[in-house]
Parts: structure tokens; sequence; C-alpha cells
């Protein structure tokens, strides 16, 4: 048995899973839609296909002295658990596919044990199925997600015309790129870091004290909600031109209208906030699944009222500087 160390971003997933073994809450799924004649042989193969391709998919986790290791297995047997759902009353169907998907997406993994990959097939009708897809986030992030649904597509197309899938050549595995990220994440380089981070934080507000209708719990429940809403199309254009007009980002002018509103709720001028990064900087990692995304920290100080052009530069020099450093 062979023990890879772990990338930085698993290590912190590891950490936290073992503080809530059980917990569901660092799974990623996904639902895919299919409709026509299915070759079910077919999509059992272009799975394991896709496991064969990328090893992180085949991944387990020992600890080994309170330590997490990668371990790669040479397994690719993917177990399709199929649900049959046509005996349920077509009124019913639709409604009871989605309790099922949500029943099994919520079943947490066993990080030592493996597989840290599930599939799950319904079949709501003659000619119609939902693949639910099922990753913990040690293996994968929302990147990967695009990436694997769209390896699955080109490889079933592929297996049905008899032509190549034309997936480009993976010139590394995640094991080697956790391998250089320890290696480059050392010695001078971690001071620097730590150097430039503990200057930029230096005296900030932990928590902004929001208006809230409740007291904050002491017990995190992760009872939640969101709301969805849509922008009116002449709004949508407006901003992005002001955008344009000030050689930014929308990402920018929508965050720095967050600090704003913030600002605003809570009286506070130093702000924040945690924005996460795909953190893909090398072109080697473009088409590898696994989980590389990072949170990256921007702090936004308001004192002074500035004005919102003054505002907007910060806000982007701010980001500019971290993606930098993250």
């Amino acid at each position: 048995m062979q023990f890879f160390p772990t990338s930085f971003a698993q290590l912190r997933i590891w950490f936290l899973s073992q503080l809530e073994p059980d917990s569901p809450h660092y799974n990623i799924p996904a639902a895919v839609s299919l409709k026509g004649a299915l070759n079910v042989p077919v999509l059992e193969q272009v799975l394991t296909e896709i496991i064969e391709r990328h090893e992180v998919l085949r991944t387990r986790f020992e600890n080994v002295d309170g330590e997490p290791m990668q371990v790669v297995t040479s397994d690719v047997n993917l177990k399709l658990s199929k649900h049959d759902l046509r005996e349920v009353p077509l009124e019913l169907r639709e409604s009871e596919a989605q309790l099922l998907a949500r029943e099994l997406v919520r079943r947490p993994f066993d990080l030592a044990a493996g597989p840290l990959l599930r599939a799950h097939l319904l079949r709501l009708h003659d000619e119609e199925w939902i693949l639910v897809l099922n990753l913990h986030h040690i293996i994968a992030d929302g990147w990967s997600m695009g990436i694997l649904i769209g390896e699955f597509a080109a490889l079933y197309e592929a297996a049905g015309s008899g032509k190549s899938a034309g997936l480009p050549e993976l010139p590394i595995q995640y094991v080697d790129f956790a391998h250089w990220e320890r290696e480059w994440l050392q010695g001078d380089v971690v001071s620097d870091h730590l150097l430039y981070w503990k200057e930029k934080l230096a005296g900030v507000i932990q928590h902004p004290e929001l208006p809230h209708d409740e007291p904050r719990p002491r017990v995190r429940s992760y009872r939640g909600a969101h709301l969805d809403f849509v922008l009116p199309p002449e709004l949508s254009e407006a901003v992005k031109g002001f955008s344009k007009r000030e050689r930014t980002s929308l990402f920018v002018t929508l965050l720095t209208a967050f600090y704003a509103l913030l600002s605003r709720c809570t009286g506070q001028k130093d702000f924040v906030i945690g924005s996460p990064t795909a953190n893909r900087n090398q072109v080697e990692t473009e088409h590898l699944i696994g989980c590389f995304v990072n949170t990256l920290v921007l702090r936004a100080d308001l004192s002074g009222d500035p004005t919102y052009r003054e505002l907007l530069e910060r806000v982007r020099h701010t980001v500019q500087e971290a993606y930098v450093h993250q």
C-alpha cells in the first residue's frame, strides 16, 4: 500500500469531517436527466472509464499518526444502484423521485473505506431516467462536477457513434498536484504569505453585528434558507455597463455594493468577506477532477466615507492583491 500526502484543501476538509463524521454537508450531488433508449451497460462502462481516468475517484484516506494520507486503489468496480419508479402512480412519480434522490445524496461517506463516488439510476418512464451522482467534497469541487458531466456526455455519445470522445490527455493526476503544492508551500514562500495575511487581517472584526430576528444559536443547525430573485433586464444591463465604463468586473461591482449594504445594515466600516475561488492556476489542472477550491479572504475598509467610485477602486485593488497571495 502506497501513501500520498493530501493537498491543503483536502487536509482542511478531512479535519472538518472528523468533527462531524456522519454529516452529509460535504457531499456534492448532481442529477442528470436522460431521455430515450438508455443503454445501461454502456452507461456503467462509461462511468467506470471515468473512474479509471481520474485516480482521485478511486482514492480513500487513511489516518496515519493523526494525519490523513491518500491511498489510490486499483478497484474501479462501480456499483450502480437502480431504482424503478414506474409502478408509482404517475401524479406522485416526480415527487417520489425527488424524495428518493434527496435521501440517497444525504447518506454520509466513510473516507477511510471509500468509495467516495456513488451513482444511482432512477427510472421514471420507459424512456425517461435520472442519473444521480454523489461525490465527497474531499475528491471534487464545483469545477470537477462540470468535468465529470462533460466527460460522461462525451464518452456515452462516442460509445453510440463508434467515434472517439476526444478527451484531452491528463498530464498529471491529483496526487501529483498535492505533492507539488506541498513542495512549493514551505520555507520562505509560507513566511511571506503568512506575513502578508497577518498584516492585512490585523484588527479585523470576526463577527459583524448583523441585525437578526432571533439570537444566534449556540449549536450550529444548518437550518438555513435561500431566496431566489431575478433582476430586471434594464438593471442588469445598467450594472454591466457601469462595470465596463469603470474597467472592472461585474464581480467587483456587485461585491462593492454588498460591502455598502453591510455597512448600512451594521453601521460598521471594516468587513471581511470569504469568496470561493476555483484555484486552478496551472493549465495542467483544467481538466482534472479533484478538490482545488479555496476561500479567498477579501477585506474592505470603508472608513472615511468614500464615494462609490473610490470604494470601487479600493475593492478592485484588494481583490487583485488578494488573488496574488491566495
